[in-house]
């Protein structure tokens, strides 16, 4: 397509035409003996009256809204189906695994397969996120498992041998005693997981010390037994490798004998 000459802020040869996007094209005569080289300038960019103009093609209009709402209706429904416990439950998982120092955001969006923005839909920083972890903990490690042992038994002497027994229960027993040996090496470290177990520790107490109040034990050798079993439980998860099935159902055995016995004086 040819026009008119074109004013491009330069001298432009009145033999020269305009040519596609601005490149300036010599005649099919010639300019004395040699054809005039071919130049290169910038587009106009008023174009003059009666020049022919060719727009840069563009891309289809469109279609990356098309992807973006795509991509915002997925992003939509990750935070609509992914829910806080969601990510709790990861947080926890990668605790017990590889410890505190890699409960980070970008971690869990990537095992969860989802962008950060879905965790700040549920959660206002890491340290939001960790909190809830250590109340998740509580709730369902203490207030939770002392509710269905209160529920379960109504006689106290039943009940403390279903204490007894928690460090054995299987799977399940296992995976706590991993979450909760996880969340006590957290707490070496960082005040607030500390408070925490502080905090679980010191209503297990309470219930064991409640437990041995009813089976006629005075407040204070309550106390302390409750203590005693307590630290006796712990260590079973502690020390979860030491002995088999036989050694630890003995312990347990030997141990139920004597928080049971009384005092001679």
């Amino acid at each position: 397509m040819v026009g008119r000459p074109v004013a491009v802020g330069i001298g432009v040869h009145p033999d020269f035409h305009t040519d596609v996007y601005g490149i300036m094209a010599p005649p099919s005569r010639r300019l004395g003996d040699t054809f005039m080289p071919r130049l290169q300038v910038l587009p106009a960019l008023i174009p003059m009256p009666n020049a022919t103009v060719r727009p840069l093609p563009r891309k289809t209009a469109g279609k990356p809204a098309a992807k973006r709402s795509k991509t915002g209706a997925g992003e939509a429904t990750a935070r609509a189906t992914l829910t806080p416990e969601a990510w709790i439950e990861a947080a926890t998982d990668v605790l017990v695994d590889q410890g505190i120092d890699h409960v980070r955001v970008d971690v869990l969006s990537g095992q969860l397969q989802v962008t950060r923005g879905s965790f700040y839909w549920h959660f206002r920083d890491r340290e939001d996120l960790l909190r809830r972890v250590l109340q998740a903990w509580r709730e369902q490690a203490t207030v939770q498992l002392t509710r269905r042992l209160e529920r379960a038994r109504s006689s106290p002497r039943e009940q403390l041998h279903d204490v007894i027994s928690l460090p054995f229960r299987g799977r399940a027993a296992v995976r706590a005693a991993r979450i909760e040996l996880a969340i006590r090496a957290w707490a070496r470290r960082d005040p607030m997981a500390q408070a925490a177990v502080d905090e679980a520790d010191a209503a297990r107490i309470a219930y064991h010390e409640t437990v041995f109040q009813a089976l006629g034990f005075s407040e204070a050798e309550a106390r302390t037994r409750g203590f005693l079993l307590y630290s006796y439980e712990v260590a079973e998860s502690l020390l979860s490798r030491q002995g088999g099935e036989a050694a630890k159902r003995e312990r347990s055995v030997f141990v139920e004998r004597l928080v049971l016995q009384p005092l001679v004086t």
